[in-house]
């Protein structure tokens, strides 16, 4: 047994109350304080647009490479 877990009582030796150690909160500086991003001129994206522009941009990088290396440009 360790002190640290049990502390003694008249009666005996009773179990110390657990702490929740939250280790984000280590993270964060107390001083911190975010100011809100607002953007006045951004226009919100559904998740479909973006998936389908970042989908689309894969694809087009992918036909550049397999053109690029089917020539010989690269190789």
């Amino acid at each position: 047994m360790s002190l640290k877990l049990y502390r003694p009582v008249p009666g005996g030796l009773e179990p110390g109350p657990v702490e929740q150690k939250d280790w984000r909160g280590r993270l964060r500086s107390r001083r911190w304080r975010a100011a809100p991003l607002e953007n006045p001129e951004g226009q919100p994206v559904g998740p479909l647009g973006g998936v389908l522009f970042f989908g689309a941009l894969a694809l087009l990088t992918l036909i550049v490479l397999l053109i690029g290396y089917g020539t010989g440009f690269w190789g």
